[in-house]
């Protein structure tokens, strides 16, 4: 779990020195631009999509959430922070990372079922809990 922030560039030479990673990994809370995500996914990460993407003005993040494939993005809360629209400015909780779930269904133009399923897996996959 990495968890970068407004240190885009000294993370990603790290990441570059570390690559390829033996184990999986996920970019937590991102919050870089399209370029950034797609080096990200080039070394084998995930992207975790916080509450900030139901933010307005978040154009970068939301290019990420339409442009990233499905098959490499998550959904998370951050909780206790970034709690995403409609309770934003309130205290997050796990139970609202539904509300960027349907954000990101928006944005790509899928149902809110097929991001729960893709994303499900995907974090299956991240933590190695396939079949459990």
């Amino acid at each position: 779990m990495i968890h970068d922030r407004e240190a885009h560039e000294e993370t990603m030479a790290i990441l570059r020195q570390a690559a390829p990673f033996q184990q999986r990994g996920v970019m937590h809370c991102f919050s870089g631009d399209l370029s950034l995500a797609r080096e990200v996914v080039d070394l084998g990460l995930y992207i975790s999509l916080p509450g900030v993407l139901t933010f307005n003005k978040t154009e970068a993040l939301r290019e990420v959430a339409r442009e990233i494939p499905l098959e490499s993005l998550i959904v998370e809360t951050d909780a206790p922070f970034l709690t995403p629209v409609p309770y934003r400015g309130k205290r997050n909780e796990p139970a609202y990372v539904l509300y960027t779930a349907q954000c990101l269904s928006e944005i790509r133009g899928i149902t809110l079922a097929e991001v729960a399923a893709q994303t499900t897996l995907n974090c299956e996959r991240l933590f190695a809990l396939e079949g459990k």
